[in-house]
């Protein structure tokens, strides 16, 4: 048989048997006077075998290794180890689904690169358009993507998602954009936003968690400052809280 028709018979391609003859995984066969390979059924059996081993999705090297091994000892290996693999990579994408389910239930535009937990966590919001709001979801974000938060927190934040007047301290922290930083409301405002929050947060946040220099600084400059103000006596708030 010529190249073109052994091709024909196993179901590869020319190029194909070309490349395993340059990698040494199918031996070239003598050539006849005329030039052309003369390949015998022995050729194409062997053929066979790789293609069937290839679309198992084996490389050519643990292909070359089961062929190497006549009494098919290795190849009872070869064929666990890839099973095992297939295992590992349906429950990645198992997991990747649940995750992909979790950003879909969160609504039309509202689906982040998030954990399934922070996803359902934001999916119980309300609608807002309150720039304070959509910082807060920032930071949630950000939190849950260094893994400084998970389902504990997320479980304990869940009443004060659901919560519609929470909504309302956001409108009044956006209020404070133009105010000066001794605007009285900011004292009530602070206490109110503390006062929001359950037990259970501190509950959920380790005592001993990474503290990364400079954060609190850089997330206190993307507010106007009587908001920073706002912010800053919240999280000192937080802080004497946790302590207790």
């Amino acid at each position: 048989m010529r190249i073109g028709e052994i091709a024909a018979l196993v179901g590869v391609t020319t190029r194909a048997i070309r490349h395993y003859h340059h990698v040494g995984l199918l031996p070239e066969p003598e050539r006849r006077p005329n030039g052309y390979r003369a390949y015998s059924v022995r050729d194409a059996v062997l053929l066979a075998r790789v293609r069937r081993l290839t679309e198992l999705g084996l490389s050519l090297d643990e292909v070359r290794d089961v062929l190497a091994d006549d009494a098919g000892r290795e190849l009872a290996e070869v064929l666990a180890e890839l099973d095992a693999d297939l295992a590992r990579q349906e429950a990645d994408l198992a997991a990747r689904r649940r995750r992909l389910a979790a950003l879909l239930a969160a609504g039309p535009g509202d689906g982040e690169p998030v954990s399934p937990g922070l996803a359902a966590l934001l999916a119980k919001a309300p609608p807002t358009t309150s720039p304070a709001a959509a910082k807060d979801r920032e930071h949630l974000t950000l939190l849950d993507a260094t893994g400084a938060a998970g389902e504990e927190l997320y479980a304990a934040l869940a009443p004060v998602a659901a919560d519609p007047a929470v909504l309302a301290l956001y409108e009044r922290l956006d209020e404070l954009a133009g105010a000066p930083v001794d605007d009285p409301r900011i004292g009530p405002l602070a206490d109110a936003l503390v006062a929001a929050v359950p037990a259970g947060v501190f509950d959920a946040i380790p005592a001993d968690g990474p503290v990364v220099p400079g954060f609190q600084e850089a997330l206190l400059a993307e507010f106007a400052p009587a908001q920073a103000e706002v912010v800053r006596r919240v999280m000192a708030a937080f802080v004497d809280r946790g302590r207790a």
